[in-house]
């Protein structure tokens, strides 16, 4: 059984443990004993003279504890006295240093707390942002952007990695931030009281980033459940994630439990590529529509268009296009039949660079019907497409290619080693207009890239390899574009040649050359995410925008809308897609094709602009095929 002398030690254990108030407690209560005992005996055993009161004694012995220079004037006092003041004045040295000392490693461990990002932030209506990865750096700047006309906006970071070396590589990366200020903190995704640091219930939004790694789809999934099983005190503020393996897809969202609007990074990244192989320009349109650099879609209540059919309605705004409409149970259909009356609980889905700038014109702009040339379908040829490279979505982008081309079409595959061949043969299977043909090859020597005739493709795509890191894959595929650009340059012959790159820096370094197009998936899935966290309700049209059924972007000939050399107004080719159940956004010119940053795109001018386009220049419509 346990003595009164192993209790009290063990309260007094306790109480130490408790850190720097309970040590300053011990201290200041050693202090109040001290000065009373030192007053006692002062007013018993020292002479009568030398305190009136026990007030005065009090004082005099805290004054002695605190400051040794107050015992310079005990000279006056007996031999008692003295000896009592120096004993106090010996006991308040060692316990001012004591308190010194534990005040500076107090201190010193409260700097050590901030510096590792442990304190609770205190914020409302901020962006938080979970996890560490490359998305972060194209995610903030976007963020930024979209606050510019707020006074005050916050981003919250919650990261893995140490709090200063987060802070130093977003000051050299992203640079200054403006009126949005940045707050970093360090924990795990998946430690729920790393996750109450970052007021989650005051929120406007939260993006579970990918890390990068080994299977970074577990990660998501492991944080969507630590988010979906808290203890939420306050309302739960949008979700939005993303996976990089389709089959993780549903895990994912019923981890989310409903609340979270998950991102199927394959698919989106296999579509993009496909679409913008076949039609180049597209990730400069896509790109356009989902950064805030440029015009974005926006979602308005309009009742003065109720009654009106989507066809009439095209021509309501000058300074946005019209593209679909969010009906009031929350569907979203774009490019509707032109015959589809909008309702009175309906949105209008448009195109514009900032919403201040949708506004109803009061007439609608002529429409110069002369210029408009007749719609012909024309049947679509075979078509002979070369793939160089391997990797995960490789076999998807194949599945997409043959669900574009006509009967009788083939496909070569050029790769350095394809780890999983039955994978290829099943594949083949399921094809119906694709006939493929595969070779092992290095994808970089010159002479293999000269072997493969690479002039009599209609389209090249050249995929980034994922068994190396992101830098080393990037680097491969510039060489294998340089080869290819010079074979081009030597031969005379023109191929057009879309390329997915990684890192967007390595895109800017890729321009030289002179490939028609980059995709750069990480990218275009960060932008998708940071609209998805500023206004959920956009996830149902980039689902539609993005699927495969319904309603497309596409690239086509301006000589299928209005005879070339002819100028109108854009508003006339508004007309003319709509004579073809088609819903025009802009166009292309081929002239500056090679001009950064839009590369000819123009994407949502004024109905009364004026245009002149030729026969290699190109209408962005919204259509089925």
């Amino acid at each position: 059984m346990a003595t009164r002398r192993e209790r009290l030690r063990y309260k007094f254990d306790n109480s130490m443990s408790k850190g720097t108030p309970a040590l300053i407690g011990w201290l200041a209560l050693v202090t109040v004993v001290m000065v009373v005992v030192f007053a006692v005996l002062s007013m018993l055993l020292a002479d009568k003279d030398v305190h009136d009161s026990w007030y005065v004694a009090l004082w005099g012995s805290l004054m002695r504890a605190m400051d040794a220079g107050t015992m310079a004037g005990d000279n006056e006092g007996s031999a008692i006295f003295t000896v009592l003041g120096f004993a106090i004045t010996i006991g308040g040295l060692l316990i001012v240093s004591s308190l010194v000392g534990v005040l500076t490693t107090g201190l010193d461990n409260k700097l050590t707390d901030l510096r590792k990002g442990r304190s609770r932030i205190v914020e409302d209506r901020h962006t938080v942002l979970i996890g560490w990865s490359d998305q972060i750096f194209t995610i903030i700047p976007e963020l930024v952007q979209a606050n510019e006309s707020e006074s005050k906006s916050c981003i919250a970071i919650l990261g893995d990695r140490d709090k200063l070396e987060m802070e130093e590589e977003l000051r050299t990366r992203v640079g200054d931030t403006g009126k949005t200020r940045v707050v970093v903190r360090s924990g795990s995704p998946i430690e729920p009281t790393d996750l109450d640091l970052l007021s989650l219930d005051t929120a406007r939004s939260v993006i579970v980033l990918s890390p990068q790694g080994e299977d970074p789809d577990a990660h998501v999934i492991k944080t969507l459940l630590g988010l979906t099983n808290r203890n939420w005190r306050r309302r739960r503020p949008p979700i939005i994630a993303s996976v990089a393996d389709t089959n993780n897809l549903e895990a994912a969202e019923l981890a989310g439990g409903g609340y979270a609007q998950v991102v199927d990074t394959d698919d989106i990244a296999s579509r993009l590529i496909v679409q913008t192989a076949r039609q180049s320009g597209l990730s400069v349109v896509c790109t356009d529509l989902l950064d805030y650099g440029g015009d974005e879609i926006y979602m308005r209540a309009e009742p003065k268009l109720t009654g009106f059919p989507y066809g009439e309605a095209l021509f309501a705004y000058e300074t946005a296009c019209l593209i679909g409409i969010r009906r009031g149970d929350g569907s979203v259909v774009l490019n509707p039949p032109m015959d589809t009356v909008i309702q009175q609980d309906d949105e209008m889905i448009v195109v514009a660079e900032d919403d201040s700038t949708i506004r109803l014109v009061r007439s609608f702009p002529p429409v110069v019907q002369q210029a408009i040339a007749q719609p012909v379908r024309q049947a679509v040829p075979p078509e002979r497409t070369l793939l160089i490279g391997w990797n995960s979505r490789a076999a998807k982008i194949v599945t997409e290619v043959d669900q574009y081309v006509a009967p009788g079409s083939t496909l070569d595959i050029a790769a350095g080693g394809i780890e999983d061949g039955d994978q290829v043969e099943r594949m083949k299977v399921g094809l119906r207009n694709l006939a493929v043909n595969v070779k092992e090859c290095d994808t970089t020597a010159r002479f293999t890239l000269e072997a493969l005739d690479p002039g009599v493709f209609d389209h090249i795509i050249v995929l980034s390899d994922d068994g190396l890191d992101a830098q080393h894959a990037d680097s491969r595929t510039l060489v294998t574009l340089l080869h290819l650009r010079d074979i081009a340059s030597r031969t005379g012959q023109r191929f057009p040649i879309v390329s997915e790159m990684n890192d967007d820096r390595n895109r800017r370094l890729a321009q030289v050359t002179k490939a028609d197009d980059f995709v750069v998936s990480d990218k275009l899935i960060s932008l998708l995410m940071t609209q998805l966290s500023e206004n959920p309700h956009l996830g149902a049209v980039f689902r539609y925008l993005f699927n495969s059924d319904g309603s497309e972007i596409y690239l086509k000939p301006a000589t299928d809308y209005v005879q070339p050399g002819v100028t109108v107004s854009f508003a006339t080719l508004v007309a003319s897609a709509r004579m073809r159940g088609e819903t025009a956004i802009g166009y292309r010119l081929q002239v500056e094709s090679t001009a950064p940053p839009n590369y000819g795109v123009v994407l949502n001018p004024g109905k009364s602009d004026q245009v002149t386009l030729g026969r290699r220049d190109l209408v962005i419509v919204l259509a089925e095929d």
